[in-house]
């Protein structure tokens, strides 16, 4: 079972993560979504790679290392996380609501499409 946290939550879960190395948030939005809006890294590593792309460059992500997985909602993301976990990531989660919840939850500057 995947891990699903809200943004709000994202310092917690920060916190927890950390004690498995250094977390990551997995942006698997389309380039043309990271144009209108995207995150600051602020804790952890933003690694955006493309949901279609994910298993051609499944080497540039640690198995061990902790990632969360954002997209606009939190659908794509999810079966991104369903994906690494079933090729033995250890350590994955789905930021539910996505990037327009994290809009509303933690930061407004970030636009909403």
């Amino acid at each position: 079972m995947i891990t699903q946290f809200r943004p709000r939550d994202l310092s917690a879960w920060l916190a927890q993560a950390g004690q498995h190395g250094s977390p990551v948030v997995l942006d698997v939005r389309e380039p043309s979504e990271l144009q209108v809006a995207s995150v600051q890294a602020d804790g952890f590593t933003l690694l955006t790679i493309p949901m279609g792309v994910v298993p051609a460059r499944l080497s540039e992500l640690d198995p061990q290392q902790p990632i969360a997985c954002l997209c606009h909602h939190g659908g794509r993301s999810m079966q991104v996380a369903q994906f690494l976990a079933s090729r033995g990531f250890d350590h994955v989660a789905n930021i539910a609501g996505g990037i327009h919840a994290w809009s509303a939850e933690l930061d407004p500057a970030i636009p909403t499409y």
